[in-house]
């Protein structure tokens, strides 16, 4: 019995994405948000469960991989179609299928257990809710189209992303200080902003891995 809690879990995942698609695509921005958070949880859950029980299976895996992508490859497509207008708002969905992409490169890419390399897609999915919900029809078309293209090629860049999973939480890890650092001045872009503050904090993610990725290329010249 207990080989099948990891799977459950993740079918709770994919039931929250399910729900956060018929929000999104009635405009219910906040509420396809929360479903998305509570699929994020999920699947945070299935994979710790699984490694606890000691039940990993390859099941498993394809099916973390379908449920995430529904719930952070469909829904913020669908978020993007409907913030566009008229014949460009099908290129919404063009996230939906870089998230493809990325999911499966994800699946055969030995490199990324620890970290990753591109936007991870429920960071991409919290973007864009986060972007729908506190800014809304603020956005210039140009400005969503510009953002749409962006986020869809960061999905399958070769950028390495810093990785929030403590090994151990002393100082003397440089990475925990970048750590600590980014989760504080991200408590405080919430705190601040409230839903306006979850787009920049992708943002400030995307652009310490960014700083971090140019640091250790300069160092490798020197």
């Amino acid at each position: 019995m207990k080989k099948h809690i990891p799977n459950i879990i993740t079918l709770g995942n994919l039931a929250c994405g399910i729900v956060a698609v018929m929000m999104a695509y009635e405009c219910q921005f906040e509420l396809a948000l929360w479903f998305v958070v509570g699929g994020v949880l999920f699947d945070f859950f299935d994979g710790m469960t699984a490694r606890l029980l000691g039940v990993s299976s390859a099941m498993g895996k394809e099916l973390d991989s379908l449920a995430d992508m529904v719930t952070s490859g469909l829904v913020p497509g669908m978020v993007a179609y409907s913030l566009l207008d008229g014949a460009w708002s099908y290129l919404g969905f063009l996230i939906t299928l870089f998230s493809a992409l990325r999911l499966a490169q994800f699946n055969i890419d030995e490199r990324q257990h620890e970290s990753f390399i591109g936007l991870a897609t429920p960071a991409n999915a919290l973007f864009w809710l986060g972007l729908a919900v506190g800014y809304g029809e603020l956005i210039p078309m140009w400005a969503l189209i510009l953002m749409t293209v962006v986020s869809s090629l960061l999905l399958v860049s070769p950028i390495p992303m810093f990785s929030l999973k403590f090994k151990g939480f002393g100082l003397k890890d440089r990475m925990n200080v970048v750590r600590y650092m980014f989760l504080l001045l991200s408590l405080g872009l919430l705190i601040a902003f409230e839903y306006k503050g979850l787009p920049m904090v992708i943002v400030l993610y995307v652009a310490v891995s960014l700083f971090l990725c140019m640091r250790k290329s300069l160092h490798k010249l020197t």
